[in-house]
């Protein structure tokens, strides 16, 4: 063992299911944006939520640009 508790390995794994999940659905990316969002232009108003998912599925699977990623 490696000397972590049950309940601390549960823990650990449902973090990183929850962030696999956050990953795939752009949650992490959006709380990423919002915070470099800060840095760079503090005084402007960020995307919000639904905007910015749409803006990065245009870019992810835009095959007019050849960015497509479909199979």
């Amino acid at each position: 063992m490696n000397g972590r508790s049950p309940h601390a390995r549960i823990g650990g794994a449902i973090g990183l299911v929850r962030r696999i999940v956050m990953g795939t659905v752009g949650t992490a990316d959006y709380e990423a944006y919002l915070a470099r969002h800060r840095e760079i232009h503090p005084d402007a108003v960020p995307m919000d939520y639904p905007t910015f998912f749409r803006e990065r599925q245009n870019a992810r699977y835009d095959g007019a640009k050849g960015n497509s990623r479909c199979c």
